[in-house]
């Protein structure tokens, strides 16, 4: 095997890529980059019942969108074409007739009536079948049966599976870099299929003869798949080669940390659980997706990469390329990470800061003259989680006011209050340069020279002009409304708000 890294994201195209998923090829990603490897893209269809249209172009699509696209595998070509399972169908055929020949693998022509009618017979005696080492010479296998009768059955042609055989006692041990050493008795391990009746692999044989064709140095999957790694140590065993190193990501966990994160709960929720919007074809459903939601890439790898990882820092915010160079197998977690979705708002809110103002003026305010989108996306960047925002916050802007926060009124609204707004709606008109400083300026000087201090006047001015008690800085934004809407709002506020006696 060759002694450069090699990784693999081996997804399944049966829906939508879950988010757990796509931290899955994130970390096989930075590990890759990180170790000078290769990141491969292997698409595992075997399961042709489970096989959805368009979710293959799905997963390209939505690691493209975050930047971490494989250098080999499906979409990029390489030296071990082709990368579907459903394209390599002989290839593993043969790999199965080894094991036979071998002894180490074997037919059975069990009729699932016949399979039905044995696990019935143990449940009825208080326990529960498996296909092993203690059953399996009392049913329809090559190993049961005299050998004339088995090329007879093969013969003619009668269906079967091939099953590994499992050796009735021995132990399995290797050491996960996630979590240590694993320990597990073969007994326990039941004679998996290894090929189906249809002629199609199961996952188990597949993925373990394409990582060893493939020259996969490490395998870093999800914590579902640990149960199997005992299994797929026996079948490098029974192929005389070498396993690569496992890594078996933690889990992610709903928001209050009970369980694993599904598409219910993010319903239940209102967050998104994939990277991006999907549209089931047969029910026609839309599920929400990250970008879609407003979630920027940057910001979704930062928040994924801490989902089961920590860089031993203080530092939160990290770009790919600080990713790569921090990340390491030794530093994920073995408990589960728990999915904070307001964690993930916050790094979105931290990569929106860091935009270009120009762009997202031009992308979410563009119908505006480009100086004054540039002035709104600085009023609203501090206020905002997601970009779209910004053109909903501004069209509330600009309209004015047609209720007013009532709260501010009983508490704010006094006879000094609205002494305060008169001589402002006299004293605005007469700003000669309608800037924020200088409007500023003018009211300061208004209300000192009537002995009003502006603490009494500015909440219930902010409410007089947007109808609102909390915003963005009024100064900008009474420059921004402009002197006449100004003047005009606070006009109509002066006749809505109720007079003081």
């Amino acid at each position: 095997m060759s002694s450069s890294v090699r990784v693999r994201f081996a997804p399944s195209p049966t829906g939508p890529l879950h988010i757990g998923g796509v931290r899955t090829a994130l970390y096989n990603y930075l590990f890759a980059r990180k170790m000078g490897g290769t990141f491969i893209l292997r698409i595992e269809d075997t399961d042709q019942t489970r096989f959805v249209p368009g979710a293959e172009q799905y997963i390209l699509d939505s690691l493209a969108w975050l930047g971490i696209s494989p250098d080999e595998g499906v979409g990029a070509a390489g030296p071990h074409a082709p990368y579907r399972q459903s394209e390599r169908k002989e290839l593993y055929k043969a790999y199965a007739d080894q094991l036979i020949r071998e002894e180490k693998a074997y037919y059975a022509f069990d009729t699932s009536e016949e399979l039905d009618a044995m696990r019935t017979m143990f449940e009825s005696k208080g326990s529960a079948f498996q296909y092993n080492a203690l059953t399996r010479v009392k049913l329809r296998n090559s190993l049961a049966l005299p050998a004339a009768e088995v090329q007879a059955l093969l013969d003619v042609n009668t269906p079967y599976v091939i099953r590994l055989k499992v050796p009735a006692k021995g132990e399995i041990r290797f050491q996960d870099s996630v979590r240590d050493w694993v320990h597990v008795h073969t007994s326990s391990i039941d004679d998996k299929v290894l090929m189906k009746s249809d002629g199609m692999p199961t996952y188990h044989l597949a993925n373990v003869v394409d990582d060893h064709i493939m020259e996969i140095t490490h395998v870093i999957r999800g914590e579902e798949w640990l149960p199997s790694a005992p299994l797929h140590i026996l079948l490098y065993q029974a192929f005389g080669w070498t396993a690569p190193q496992f890594a078996h990501l933690p889990l992610l966990l709903k928001p209050e940390g009970n369980g694993k994160l599904s598409k219910r709960d993010a319903d239940l929720g209102g967050f998104p659980v994939f990277p991006m919007e999907w549209t089931d074809p047969l029910t026609g459903a839309v599920s929400k997706g990250f970008k879609q939601e407003g979630y920027l890439p940057e910001a979704t790898l930062n928040f994924l990469a801490f989902l089961g990882w920590n860089p031993g820092t203080e530092q939160e915010l990290f770009n790919l390329t600080e990713l790569v160079d921090a990340f390491s197998l030794e530093r994920i977690n073995k408990a589960g990470a728990k999915f904070d979705v307001n964690k993930a708002k916050w790094f979105n809110e931290q990569y929106l800061k860091q935009q270009a103002p120009e762009l997202l003026a031009k992308e979410y305010l563009g119908h505006l003259p480009s100086e004054q989108g540039l002035a709104f996306v600085s009023l609203f960047l501090d206020r905002i989680t997601f970009p779209q925002e910004l053109s909903t916050l501004v069209a509330a802007f600009i309209e004015s006011p047609s209720t007013y926060d009532e709260a501010v009124i009983q508490n704010k609204w006094n006879a000094e209050a609205e002494k305060g707004l008169r001589l402002l709606a006299d004293a605005l008109p007469k700003v000669g340069v309608w800037q924020a400083d200088e409007i500023k300026h003018a009211i300061h000087e208004c209300l000192e020279a009537a002995g009003i201090k502006m603490g009494k006047v500015m909440q219930i001015l902010r409410v007089a002009l947007s109808g609102n008690g909390a915003g963005p800085d009024l100064m900008i934004s009474m420059q921004l409304w402009g002197k006449d809407q100004v003047v005009e709002r606070l006009s109509a506020a002066l006749q809505a708000f109720p007079q003081n006696s």
